[in-house]
């Protein structure tokens, strides 16, 4: 599957640079292009594998470079405003060959938050590709404010792409590590799911069972949220002296056994948003790894029980070859889930938020009515 990706504000610009680099490292060439649009300069400046002149810096009249700060209503305005830059710089960049849009943006901040819905609505008006937004949620103690933008910002994309990816940070940290080492981890994790995802149907060698873009596209058009698993295990290479003493029928048999258990392992572990995915519309299985590890019988047991979690909805699979890989790893996907706790904690957190929000602006307003009656005094300042 081609995709182009666009990051959007920070958190947004640094996974899509991270998406060039995986891209470029494990020849899946699903990456057909990518731009990173922000209004802080130096966000733009540190990435490294995204060329310069696909480094958008928009809002310069406004803020001078230096961003929005946590300002997502400040955020979507300039994006609005500038919409026309951000669109000749997509549309120079062989669109014709895309199979899909992936806007990537962080829902906590100012610029990605605001800009990633302006964006989107205007990328589903001119193309007939189908437009998804990867958002990353802030953990809990990013704060109220944080909590207040992801939540406005949500109710707002979900409207405007074909399906929401989430990624949420509170569930992917890790305890005794730096905030630096801990999103370069979360980032990495990030990438290496979507990548497998995104880069079946480009394998040049030719699997049991295709997927190839549209099957992702069928997938992801259930709408609504979708949440993502992945689970991997090395394995020995096939021309070693222990794996040639091992009779065919045995290695087939662990070869099933080892696809049907990460299956398990995927769709029952550490998702990308924790939710039921019982709930889900539709569900697909991707395996990827060596060709002589890549198993039908195992595809066909590892849909039966997906279909039996989501109460006989759509499941499709397959495989993905990648001969030099080591490793066989599974992806599984489950789109239009509809129970996501950490969802409704965040609206929570999100009407706490702005009760105090309105709070203080009404206190501001009665000191500046008070001062305002006291006549013409001077400030300090």
């Amino acid at each position: 599957m081609r995709i182009f990706v666009i990051g959007f504000g920070q958190a947004g610009g640094k996974i899509a640079d991270l998406f060039v680099e995986f891209d470029r490292r494990t020849r899946l060439n699903s990456v057909i292009r990518a731009i990173a649009i922000n209004t802080a300069k130096p966000d733009l400046m540190g990435l490294k594998n995204i060329p310069m002149e696909d480094r958008i810096l928009i809002g310069e009249a406004v803020v001078k470079g230096h961003g929005v700060g946590a300002d997502n209503e400040l955020g979507a305005k300039i994006a609005a405003e500038d919409v026309y830059t951000i669109q000749s710089a997509i549309d120079r960049k062989e669109t014709h060959r895309v199979d899909a849009f992936l806007i990537v943006a962080g829902l906590g901040g100012g610029t990605g938050s605001g800009g990633a819905p302006v964006l989107a609505r205007r990328l589903k008006k001119l193309y007939a590709e189908p437009v998804y937004a990867l958002g990353i949620l802030p953990a809990r103690d990013e704060g109220s404010l944080y909590a207040l933008n992801a939540a406005r910002s949500m109710m707002t994309l979900i409207k405007e792409v074909d399906s929401l990816f989430l990624f949420d940070n509170d569930a992917w940290k890790r305890e005794s590590e730096s905030v630096k080492d801990a999103y370069r981890f979360m980032n990495e994790e990030i990438v290496r799911r979507f990548s497998v995802l995104f880069g079946s149907g480009e394998s040049n060698e030719v699997g049991q069972m295709v997927v190839d873009a549209s099957e992702v596209i069928n997938t992801l058009d259930a709408g609504g949220i979708t949440t993502v698993g992945y689970a991997a295990e090395e394995v020995e290479r096939k021309g070693s002296f222990l794996s040639k003493l091992k009779k065919k029928d045995k290695v087939s048999a662990e070869t099933t056994a080892r696809i049907t258990s990460l299956t398990r392992r995927a769709a029952m572990g550490r998702l990308t948003i924790p939710c039921d995915i019982t709930t889900a519309k539709k569900a697909m299985i991707l395996v990827a790894g060596p060709p002589s590890e890549l198993d039908r019988k195992g595809i066909e047991k590892s849909k039966t029980w997906i279909e039996g979690l989501i109460k006989g909805g759509e499941v499709r699979g397959g495989d993905f070859p990648l001969p030099r890989s080591r490793h066989v790893a599974v992806t599984t996907v489950f789109s239009g889930v509809t129970d996501v706790p950490r969802l409704k904690e965040l609206q929570e957190m999100a009407v706490e938020a702005q009760k105090t929000l309105e709070e203080i602006s009404n206190e501001k307003a009665e000191y500046e009515e008070l001062f305002e009656a006291s006549g013409k005094l001077k400030p300090l300042f």
